[in-house]
């Protein structure tokens, strides 16, 4: 019950996030998919602890200051991005395209940690905290690169490479393949092998003992033609962080 109840919590804030306006009660219940009771109980539990408030009678209510100041203390104090920021900074002012900062979960997904946006109108935008596939993603292959060969291996093949378009490698012989190219050239690439038109470049990194890996991404039209650049560029960056800590 308790997992259920933070799971329910969590849910609330992404709802907010999604629908930006203050939600009734009822309105919040039926996107929950709830009872209007487990809501009201939710809603009076977040609102005494000063995380929601009432817009105005029966009018709804909408999160308060305190989720961005309470997540706002909680990212200065990250004990990785706050050696890597800078660097990613610096990463995101020389390409201008969008720069991720990811690693593989328990469950050997790739999570975005930290989403630089690129400055440009027309960017890869995704979001911190967004789970990705490890074969059809430049950070996945990045990451799955600095396994054992064997346990790259057994990875690949018990893991569902689904297809999203005619470019997805599909089978754990492409996905090695690929891998072995990338080293070879010297970075890893997603070009439009997940979403059509968005391409990425990436590279791993071991800060600490743990692998994490930096993608640079954005339109295919402008990362395609860069790609060696960025790389050079990404290779770098990787290297220094790897050498300072």
């Amino acid at each position: 019950m308790s997992v259920k109840t933070a799971l329910r919590v969590i849910e609330i804030i992404e709802t907010y996030a999604r629908e930006k306006r203050a939600l009734s009660l009822t309105e919040l219940a039926r996107l929950l998919d709830v009872p209007v009771s487990s809501c009201l109980a939710l809603i009076r539990t977040l609102a005494a602890q000063g995380y929601l408030y009432e817009t105005g009678r029966r009018q709804g209510y909408y999160p308060t200051g305190r989720l961005l100041a309470m997540a706002q203390r909680i990212a200065r104090a990250d004990p990785v991005l706050d050696r890597v920021y800078p660097s990613l900074v610096a990463l995101r002012e020389a390409t201008r395209e969008t720069i991720v900062f990811a690693k593989l979960d328990a469950d050997h997904r790739v999570v975005y940690l930290d989403v630089l946006d690129s400055p440009h109108t027309i960017r890869y935008a995704p979001v911190a905290g967004e789970f990705k596939p490890i074969h059809a993603n430049s950070l996945g292959k990045a990451l799955i690169s600095q396994l054992p060969a064997e346990a790259c291996a057994e990875l690949l093949a018990r893991t569902p490479l689904t297809r999203y378009n005619p470019l997805t490698l599909t089978t754990p012989a492409q996905v090695e393949a690929d891998l072995a190219q990338s080293r070879e050239r010297g970075w890893y690439s997603n070009m439009g092998e997940s979403i059509t038109d968005v391409g990425a470049i990436a590279w791993p990194l071991r800060l600490s003992g743990e692998v994490y890996a930096i993608s640079v991404g954005g339109p295919i039209y402008r990362i395609e033609p860069n790609q060696a650049a960025y790389a050079s560029i990404l290779r770098a960056a990787c290297t220094a962080l790897e050498q300072d800590h």
